[in-house]
């Protein structure tokens, strides 16, 4: 799943002798610096006033939960504060859904909201559906154990993905199994419990991402990434059975599992994680796909996932396509797309940003857009969504810190940061339209070695000026130059 790594300060301090000083997790040594600094040049060349317009929305040192009584907080010995850490964020009606798995024992509750009209700097976390339903009781083990990310379908049900994992820093306990459960979100009440049969899952499997096509109610599905024993599980709510799914993409790039976030090194070699859907007229749609330890993206029909057989032929190999790169060190984690304007956003882990590229077009570097870039608000970019409204919601969490060094108790750890799609990528290549193999290139004049592009007006238009950007074509070709190097 992930690797533990030593950990000691960035001036080389012995930790044994000087623990306050253990901030920095060294697996080993990044050999892509200096690609990352030109890819952050890059990205800095579509800096406009419009960019970076997402603001926080909450933020917590540590996260507290509204007891609501002293007995009710004697029923849960084992909270301790500094164990629980949120991680995957959804939003439903009135409620901000907020996920806390169970990295370590002292969590509370996994799953839980907080109202969308709370306009406190750190909320409270009130337990979803209940407080009982979190308990570990006569009854054993709780409603949900640990779930990462869950998603709320357009007919006003929130699929919860359980990995039944718990204590996953200490002394991992597989308590229950990897379950899918679905609410009513009129009344709370589950509406079905379906366990993932062991012959789609080993015991390297956690499933920690999820998503939802549900052109049909009843005719729904659920596409199950399992990114430890790469694979995808695939639901059907009308048939209440699931199949799994393999595929060569799912798998990690043994190049690609070297992080550095803030300071903190580490290895990981997690496979298939962000999913994303774009729904089509036919009735099915694009899943935009890519494993966590991997800077590719890649894509396929679901009207082949929807049939067990074919997506397991051989033949079917092919109908798995590959997008293209995000570049040295564009590794992601979580990926949404706005059915509205068909712009795809995704978390850049390394680089403390939201990125995002219109779909249609070409996924190479210049038609991909910083959104959100910071190193204090950004920092581990871990669960991003758009509701029907039209806002992103993006969830920052620190979770490298946190698992191989400590937090900083004074400091603001966690952050929900949100804004409309279209403010957001207003100033960046998501707001013009895609290029693709049949645009036309604009005319270079033979006297005047400049490259043109258009700043975007309104999202959608063609709206704009030319500007130079010389800069960033010699920057793109150091880019590749070095990458050429290194790879």
């Amino acid at each position: 799943m992930w690797r533990t790594c030593n950990t000691r300060p960035a001036d080389g301090t012995d930790i044994k002798s000087h623990p306050e000083k253990r901030t920095m997790s060294v697996c080993g040594r990044s050999n892509h610096g200096l690609a990352t600094v030109l890819l952050l040049a890059f990205l800095g060349t579509q800096t406009t006033s419009a960019i970076d317009n997402l603001r926080v929305a909450h933020q917590w040192k540590s996260l507290e939960y509204a007891w609501p009584d002293e007995d009710t907080r004697q029923l849960f010995p084992a909270y301790n504060r500094e164990d629980n850490l949120p991680l995957g964020l959804e939003v439903a009606g009135d409620k901000l859904f907020i996920t806390v798995p169970r990295w370590r024992s002292g969590v509370a509750a996994s799953l839980n909201y907080i109202k969308l009209n709370d306009t406190s700097e750190s909320p409270l976390l009130n337990p979803y559906p209940s407080w009982e339903a979190h308990h570990y009781g006569a009854a054993g083990v709780p409603e949900v154990v640990s779930t990462f990310r869950i998603r709320a379908d357009r007919c006003g049900r929130l699929w919860v993905l359980d990995t039944g994992l718990a204590d996953i820093l200490g002394s991992p306990e597989q308590q229950a199994p990897p379950t899918l459960v679905v609410y009513d979100l009129a009344n709370d009440q589950i509406l079905r419990k379906f366990v993932i049969p062991e012959m789609q899952r080993t015991g390297e499997s956690l499933f920690a991402n999820i998503a939802v096509e549900d052109e049909s109610c009843e005719d729904s599905f659920g596409y199950l990434a399992d990114l430890g024993s790469p694979g995808l599980v695939v639901y059907s709510w009308r048939r209440n059975v699931s199949w799994l799914v393999k595929h060569h993409f799912f798998h990690p790039d043994p190049q690609s599992g070297e992080f550095n976030v803030s300071g903190v090194s580490f290895q990981w070699k997690d496979g298939l994680f962000g999913l994303a859907l774009a729904p089509a007229a036919d009735g099915y749609s694009t899943l935009y796909f890519h494993p966590l330890c991997s800077t590719m993206e890649f894509s396929v029909n679901t009207r082949l996932l929807r049939d067990p057989e074919r997506a397991m032929m051989p033949d079917s190999f092919h109908e798995f396509k590959v997008l293209g790169s995000r570049g040295p060190n564009g590794q992601s984690s979580v990926s949404f797309l706005d059915p509205s304007t068909g712009i795809l956003f995704y978390a850049l882990t390394n680089l403390n940003a939201i990125a995002c590229w219109r779909s249609g077009g070409k996924y190479n570097i210049l038609e991909q857009g910083r959104v959100y870039m910071d190193n204090v608000t950004m920092v581990f970019p871990n669960d991003l969504k758009v509701d029907r409204q039209g806002n992103i919601w993006v969830l920052s969490d620190r979770l490298p810190t946190f698992m191989y060094g400590q937090l900083d108790p004074n400091d603001y750890n966690f952050r929900i940061l949100t804004g409309s799609v279209r403010e957001a990528v207003a100033g960046t290549v998501c707001s013009m339209p895609p290029i693709t193999s049949s645009s036309r290139s604009p005319p270079i004049s033979s006297t005047t070695p400049k490259v043109g592009v258009r700043i975007a007006g309104p999202l959608g238009t063609g709206s704009g000026q030319s500007t130079n950007v010389s800069s960033t074509l010699v920057l793109l070709l150091a880019l590749a130059l070095f990458a050429k190097i290194i790879f």
